[in-house]
Formats: C-alpha cells, structure tokens, sequence
C-alpha cells in the first residue's frame, strides 16, 4: 500500500461568521451544521440507516464512514449503542480521515460533548497521526473503532469488510470533489452486506447517481434544520447480476463456535485471547507443563515500530502492531498483572546522526508521538544513563515478560489450558471437525470447528499431511540471552528505558531481582541447548556497544552470569506466518490468478500463526486479532496488501509468479 505524511487539520473554532460550528479553512467549510453535530448524526446517519432498529438482535453490526471529522458521528453511535438494551453485541465502526485532528483540537472540539465519558474515552485512545489503520477497543470491547489516517480513495480497496451501514459525511461536494467522487463511490458496493444502507445530509444528484452506479436503491427524504432533503439508499441486486464474493483466502469459517489452538507460547495465547472475544470456546493444547515453555519463556522481550525510508510492508505492519502492543500491554502492566514498561525505548541508529534522522522524519511525515529522533545527550537524559550515538526514541515502545503476558491471556474468561498435551497428528471427523490426536491414538485429545497451529517449529510436521509446508522457507535461529543479577551489575549503567542497536540492555525492575538483560545472539540452524561462554561475551559486548561504558574483565564475578537458550522461527521475508492454510501446490498448477495469495484456495477450518522471529511482543496482539476476525468475518484490522504480506500462500504466489514470468 501507497503511504505518505499525514497533514493533521487545522479547525477554526472562534470564526463568528460561521456561528458556533468549528471551521476548516482548507476546503472553505464547516464541519457540522449550526444545529448541531449530535442532531445530525442522530437524524441524519443514525435514523436514515434505519439505526437503532436494525442492530438489534445481531451478534455484530459494521458501519463505515468515509469522514471522521471531529468524531461526532461514531460518538452520537456508540452513545445510541450504549444506550439501547436490544442492541447488537458487538459494534464496529469504520471511518476513514485524511486529515485527523491534533490531541489539542479533539479536545476542545468536545469540551462540551454530549457524551462526556465516551468523548474523554476517545482522546485518551487516540493515536498518533501516521499513515495506517489504527484499532481502537471500547466499551469492555464491545465497540471496536477501525480509524483508517489516510485518502478515500486508497483506503477503500484496502479494507476487508462487510458493511451494514454507511455514513456518507464530508465537506460539500463542490470543496472535497475527491471525496464524493462517482468511482470511489461505486466502489462502496463491494464492501457492502446484502441488506446495507447508506446516508449522507448531501442531495446533489452526483451523489445519488453514483450510489444507484454502485448497486443502491435511492430516495430522497425529508431533512433537518436547513436541509430541505438528504440522501438515503438501500443495496438492491440487479437483475441477473450477482455479486462478486470473497476469494478463497478472504473467506471466514461460518458458525465456527469451538476453536482448538496449539502452542501455548505468543502467538498460541494471542490467538486464544482475541478468539474468546470474539465469542468462541477456546482449548489451547501444548506439550509443555507451563504455559511460555519455548521461546517466549525469556525474562523480558522488546516491543516498538520501525522508522523505513521505503515504509514498505514490513514498516506498515510493525508500525500498526507496535501501536496496537502499547494500547494492549499498558492496562496490563499499570495494574501489576504483567511486569514491563510502556514508557519508551530507545533504538540506536547504525548509520545515521540525528540531523539526517530529522530529516528523513519530515520526508516521511513521522510524528514525535510515533518516533523521535534524537542526539547521544538527549538519548542519554531518556535513558538516564550514557548512550552512545543517536536514537529513534519510540514514546509507545517498552519491554515486558512474556510469559507473564501468556499466563495473564491464557487465564481470560473462555479459555481452557491443556498442559502435557502432544499433539502428533490432526484429522477431520465426518461432521467436519477437526480433531487433534496424541501418541496412543486411543481417542482424540480435543476437537473443534477450527484449528490454529501456533507450535512453532512442530507446525511443519503437523501440516505435512495436508500440504507442502515443510517447503515454506522457515528460519529457525539459535538465540542466547545473558543476564547480570544486582549483584554484578551494581557497577554498570542501569538503563531507565531499554535500549537497543544490534542487541539490547534492559534494566530489570526489584520485582524481577534487578539486575540487566542483554542479548541476544542470533545463528540460525545451532541446535546447541547448553549455554556458551562466547555467547555472554558477545552479549556483553552490547553493554559497551550501546552505552560506551566498558564491562570489567572477566573473573570471578563471570561464574554469576545467567542466561537462557531459546529458538525462534522465522521466514526469509522476515514477515509472520498468519492465516488460512493453502492447499496442496501440486492441485494449483496452471492456475494464473493464483499469483494473488487471496486467490488461493484453503484448506476449510486449519489456520497457522507463527514465525514471529525476534519480535513476537510486537506481532501478538494485532495479529491474534487479525487471525480471530479472519475465522469469525468481522472486519479486519489490517490493509488487504498487509494481509497479503502475512498470508501463508504468498509462498505459493510466488512461485507461480516466478514461474510466469511476472
């Protein structure tokens, strides 16, 4: 996906000449009539999409709204929602702003809100203004707001959903044509639900042409306040024209109810926990007698963005889930469930100062509340210790214990642990379950509607009867981490935020026992497990690498190290492994559309989740959502070329690309 440097708005709220109404000088308008916006949204978004009536009674309900504005819309919704006994489950909403306000300017836009608490709800969670879409959760997550910063246009092929409602709201056609353009207007009917509905306060005859071009049924009604007429329409089939469905890798698994994880690690509990929100009963299945017993048993990982010149897809996707860790992890370690830190990280630059840093910040349109870029004096007042060189200072990054992290998912509300449970092989039932089997074969160990195989290095073996995943190009890499108790490192610099170039030095809080963490070593296909000298030296090394502080000769004091062995799995594109699982290559050959993952057909109900490599902190948590609203169909929190990017059947798509030429 195309990307590029949000331009925050600049509102007006004291032009007298436009009454009370908060003005945008860039397109000569106001953002909400002299009557009010919670009046507009209630009669015009909410009551011309048939709102609250049609939510009632539904497990879930989608709306989409092509202009967020000052908010006013979702608020007045998710007030209506709140406030409605029949109401859906869950409500999710859409909206997409190519100039989203400043924390300063969202807060005076509802310094008088009708719904106060919603209103200081929504600037505590607002996000800072970079390119993507952000997830933010409400309402104990019962209302999920999916704000896509960023132009229509691009925005509207990019968006894997299925709507119920829109809300057509922007400055007047004839100062935002861009928006209400007939060709991103049309494209509206391939995001909509078969009942959908659309409203917007404009009556102009452009906009009802292009709804009726987009497959909806128009009507003009009775408005509001000044508005003599607006806009409603309803989705209608052509005759004989019937619309296009998902792509095979874009299905969900309908009336899935039972899900079955294995591998109690990140990507196993992340998975766990956003399927249980979604609804399901969740068994997670893991040879280990505790939970975390692999690679996410170590004392305490690193989670933060990345700052790219090309922001492909690699930034994209650390970026969105390096927000998403911070909004998940901060509730967790402010209330003492998980021990960790969402004050900051500082990531050290191997090639660049801080001035060429600057300006590659502009260029890109980096704000300071994603990634700062800062000198060695200013790095070291952040860290309250010498770092040498300068630094991406990341405010939303941090560190946390993983495997306090999985306990604290594992132990959500629907949810069953199964320890000491080795799963050696998967079959489907004749009703279409699967069914996960151990050694003896005497009767299955559990079975549900869909799998998710989050075992790390054992999923290979597991999909090997189904389909070429042992050919998929998976990275395992030998890591050790050392660590230095109280004791050792009373001496060394104690670093108030982590840091990290290379390797990292996090200073470990009493509750731990104090001390530092460094790492962590990095050879691929090592299957030593015992620890080595050589090893902790080059931990070590960080120390001085990082801080230019030396770390005294070795003596006694070596004999007091500590550390750990682990594997991490990877891929040679450095991205996860998230999503249906493809079927046999052999049965594809021939077949061109397959050069598009989506295209891919899946084998029904069998999911994988893995590969995080070194940043699995980062990953879990929107990717275990990605997974659980790609089982279930609620709208996904990632662009579709991101999607892609993650999709287990990229492998195959490139393959027949490579084969063709392409």
């Amino acid at each position: 996906m195309k990307t590029g440097p949000i331009q925050p708005a600049e509102v007006r709220f004291d032009d007298s000449s436009h009454g009370e109404a908060p003005f945008a000088p860039a397109y000569g308008d106001v953002y909400h009539p002299r009557a009010g916006a919670f009046v507009q949204a209630q009669q015009v978004f909410l009551a011309g999409n048939g709102l609250p009536e049609r939510w009632r009674g539904r497990e879930r309900f989608v709306i989409l709204e092509t202009g967020f504005g000052l908010g006013n819309n979702f608020l007045a919704t998710w007030a209506a929602w709140a406030a409605d006994p029949e109401r859906a489950m869950r409500l999710y909403f859409i909206s997409v702003e190519r100039h989203p306000l400043r924390p300063e300017d969202l807060a005076r836009a509802h310094r008088d809100s009708p719904s106060p608490a919603q209103a200081a709800e929504l600037l505590a969670a607002w996000p800072p203004a970079v390119h993507g879409l952000h997830t933010l959760r409400f309402a104990d997550g019962g209302v999920t707001l999916h704000l896509a910063f960023g132009d229509l246009s691009c925005w509207l092929p990019e968006l894997v959903a299925r709507v119920d409602a829109f809300y057509l709201d922007g400055f007047a056609p004839a100062r935002n044509a861009e928006m209400w353009d007939r060709w991103v207007l049309r494209s509206l009917g391939r995001l909509a639900a078969s009942d959908a509905t659309a409203a917007t306060w404009s009556a102009a005859r452009a906009v009802r042409d292009a709804l009726a071009a987009a497959g909806f049924a128009v009507d003009r009604v009775p408005g509001f306040a000044h508005k003599r007429e607006i806009t409603t329409a309803r989705l209608c089939a052509a005759p004989g024209a019937g619309r296009v469905g998902a792509p095979p890798g874009r299905r969900p698994h309908p009336g899935a109810r039972r899900a079955m994880v294995i591998g109690g690690g990140l990507a196993g509990a992340s998975a766990a926990r956003a399927l249980a929100q979604k609804g399901l009963e969740v068994t997670v299945l893991d040879q280990a007698a505790e939970p975390a017993a692999g690679a996410s048993g170590n004392l305490a990982g690193l989670f933060h963005g990345v700052v790219h010149p090309q922001d492909g897809a690699h930034a994209q996707l650390l970026r969105a889930a390096a927000l998403r860790a911070a909004q998940v992890y901060r509730p967790l370690v402010e209330s003492g469930r998980v021990p960790g830190s969402v004050a900051g990280l500082l990531r050290g630059s191997h090639d660049a100062v801080a001035d060429a840093m600057a300006t590659l910040a502009v260029r890109l349109g980096v704000p300071a509340d994603y990634a700062e870029p800062v000198g060695p004096e200013r790095a070291s007042e952040l860290a309250c210790c010498p770092v040498l060189g300068s630094a991406w200072f990341f405010p939303q990054g941090g560190w946390l214990q993983p495997s306090a992290l999985v306990r604290a998912w594992l132990d959500e509300p629907g949810i069953t642990w199964r320890a000491g449970s080795t799963v050696t092989a998967l079959r489907r039932a004749v009703d279409g379950c699967w069914q996960a089997w151990g050694a003896s074969m005497d009767a299955p160990l559990a079975q549900a509607d869909v799998v998710v195989l989050a075992n790390a290095h054992g999923t290979a073996e597991l999909l090997a009867p189904f389909t070429e995943a042992p050919a998929w190009p998976w990275r395992t890499t030998r890591g050790q981490v050392t660590r230095l108790p109280a004791a050792l490192a009373a001496a060394l610099p104690h670093p108030a935020r982590p840091l990290a170039r290379g390797g990292y030095l996090i200073g470990l809080p009493a509750s731990l026992g104090g001390g530092l963490l460094c790492g962590a070593t990095s050879d691929q296909d090592d299957g030593d497990r015992q620890l080595r000298d050589a090893d902790h030296r080059s931990n070590l090394a960080h120390i001085t690498a990082l801080t230019g502080l030396a770390v005294p000769p070795e003596g006694l004091w070596w004999k007091g190290l500590e550390g750990r062995v682990g594997w991490r799995l990877g891929t040679d594109d450095k991205l996860p492994v998230l999503g249906p699982v493809p079927v046999c290559q052999a049965a594809l050959s021939g077949r061109r559309q397959l050069e598009q993952a989506r295209h891919v057909p899946r084998i029904e109900g069998l999911y994988v989740f893995g590969a995080l490599g070194s940043r699995g902190l980062t990953w879990a948590p929107l990717l275990g959502e990605a997974l659980a609203a790609w089982i279930t169909g609620a709208p996904m929190p990632l662009a579709a070329s991101l999607i892609d990017a993650v999709d287990p059947a990229r492998f195959i798509s490139r393959g027949v690309r490579r084969a063709s030429g392409v």
